[in-house]
């Protein structure tokens, strides 16, 4: 088992590594929508943090010799209740074909402004 970090990809915290590959897997802690050049929220917007949450995992996932076709679970973590459809409308970007399980719980908010956190388990490729 390996701590994974590029820094391509913002890091939230650390405190914990972007990620940890062990055996065939590599497991993506929780990834906001943060803009990897400034480290802050990219926009207030639910749907702009939902994409650049999948795009930072996506970033993640391929320094770490994977990526998203290789995903075989999320978990979203979002503020609103209300917000499946922008989800599932970003997801479809992301996953067009054979998407991954997914569990999407509502949490209480998180700091900074932070609407979105993603989580993943993959393959590595």
């Amino acid at each position: 088992m390996k701590n994974f970090n590029t820094p391509k990809a913002p890091r939230m915290s650390q405190a914990f590594p972007q990620a940890v590959i062990a055996d065939k897997f590599i497991f993506v802690s929780g990834t906001p929508g943060l803009d990897p050049s400034t480290g802050a929220v990219v926009s207030a917007d639910f749907e702009d943090q939902t994409r650049q949450s999948f795009q930072n995992i996506k970033t993640i996932l391929e320094e770490a010799g994977s990526g998203l076709s290789s995903v075989v679970k999320t978990t979203i973590f979002m503020v609103s209740g209300n917000d499946f459809g922008v989800i599932n409308k970003v997801y479809g970007e992301f996953f067009p074909e054979n998407p991954p399980a997914r569990s999407t719980p509502q949490v209480m908010p998180f700091p900074a402004g932070i609407l979105i956190s993603v989580e993943c388990i993959a393959l590595i490729a």
